[in-house]
């Protein structure tokens, strides 16, 4: 089976204008932009507040928890119509909670600051989530919003030391930010609504054959499966910083520009996956990568070459990008509601959030080397499934195309 599905036209699912984009695009990097910042936020906690390192990665914690808590309370709400009073009141608790901790030098207003802020990121990510299933295309659209997001945090990440990386300008920007995405909610595409002939088709004897709980099981499946991809692969990037000065002898400098050249890598994966999605498929593409960075895992580990560290280092967090843009993708593509997209990164953030200590305790217990040949060995775990998955995801974008529906142009402002 092709794997280039048609867009089924009369699925209900619209095409990307630049409206569209910078809401849907916006309030998901926005949301999403505590993880991001979670280094820089932890020295403004430190320097201007006075917190130990501890306390304010325990905050930092808290805040990301709230987040991922939110994001999957509100997922649903999200998918059945409720986005945009979800993404209203999410960005807007958001931009209280930040805003809060930015300009009022208190600690308990700062905790509670940070904590509510993460709740209303929640929202704000389960809503764009779910919006982004109902944009056509879904290779694409991941991947111009993956493109956006490692833009944004990019020149976000050099704006906050440039002003000084207190609390004013690192949690004052974040509220900023909450508060331009609040201004464009009204944009976000709304829940589809098939059309006639499209619903006709849908209702067919053929269709009617289609066992619903395939799409519902392949769901939840990458639900669990990216939870735990996330553990694998943030686990690495934790310990990315000591295991280059311990095993593989990098100084600050290079492990610096280790994380500058990551980043460069990662939006160039992201614009690849955003101007040549569709032609290049998708369940390839994720194989490759998904494949190519479980080797890349048992090469960080054993490599003691501060230069051959670096490559790995960069070429491993390039196929992240792309495979995470892949997912999000099969995600949107189960669901043009966003059943699946909107409580995806919910997923991600708890398996995130126990990275830190899973990838410090690995290495501890049985060394670097020992670490990669774990965290390979649950990337190549989690391979079957996530191609099954996105096989399901391009047979049902495929299955779902009404044979007989005219074939109709995209509106002129269409820019997918």
């Amino acid at each position: 089976m092709s794997e280039n599905p048609v867009e089924p036209e009369g699925s209900g699912r619209v095409p990307l204008t630049a409206k569209r984009a910078v809401s849907v695009f916006g309030i998901s990097v926005v949301g999403f932009m505590t993880a991001n910042l979670v280094p820089v936020l932890i020295v403004a906690l430190t320097g201007e507040l006075g917190l130990s390192v501890t306390e304010a990665g325990t905050l930092m914690t808290a805040s990301l928890l709230a987040c991922a808590a939110s994001c999957l309370a509100t997922s649903r709400w999200s998918a059945h119509g409720g986005r945009y009073v979800v993404a209203r009141a999410g960005l807007a608790l958001a931009a209280l909670g930040f805003g809060a901790a930015a300009f009022v030098p208190s600690v308990p207003v700062v905790v509670a600051g940070v904590v509510l802020g993460g709740l209303g990121a929640g929202g704000a990510v389960s809503a764009g989530g779910a919006a982004l299933g109902a944009l056509r295309n879904p290779d694409r659209a991941s991947g111009i919003n993956g493109f956006t997001n490692r833009t944004i945090v990019s020149v976000v990440l050099f704006a906050i030391p440039a002003l000084g990386a207190g609390m004013g300008s690192a949690f004052g920007l974040l509220a900023g930010l909450a508060l331009a995405a609040l201004l464009t909610t009204g944009w976000l595409p709304d829940r589809p609504v098939p059309t006639a002939t499209y619903a006709s088709a849908a209702s067919s004897p053929t269709a009617a054959k289609k066992p619903l709980r395939t799409p519902t099981m392949a769901g939840v499946g990458l639900l669990i499966c990216f939870a735990l991809w996330a553990l694998s692969e943030d686990s690495l990037w934790a310990v990315a910083g000591t295991m280059g000065a311990e095993q593989a002898g990098l100084d600050e400098t290079g492990m610096g520009l280790a994380l500058s050249l990551s980043t460069l890598g990662g939006l160039l994966a992201t614009a690849v996956v955003s101007f040549f999605g569709r032609s290049l498929g998708r369940t390839f593409p994720l194989a490759v990568a998904l494949v190519a960075g479980g080797l890349l895992k048992l090469l960080a580990g054993a490599v003691t070459d501060p230069g051959w560290y670096l490559v790995v280092i960069i070429a491993w967090n390039t196929l992240y990008a792309a495979a995470f843009v892949y997912i999000i993708a099969v995600a949107a593509a189960l669901d043009a509601s966003g059943r699946w997209s909107a409580p995806l990164l919910g997923v991600y953030l708890i398996g995130s959030s126990f990275a830190p200590v899973f990838g410090t305790s690995l290495s501890a217990a049985i060394g670097y080397a020992g670490m990669g040949m774990v965290l390979a060995g649950m990337t190549f775990a989690l391979l079957v499934p996530f191609l099954v998955i996105s096989r399901v995801s391009v047979r049902g974008e495929t299955d779902s195309v009404p044979r007989s529906a005219p074939e109709t142009d995209f509106p002129q402002t269409a820019i997918v």
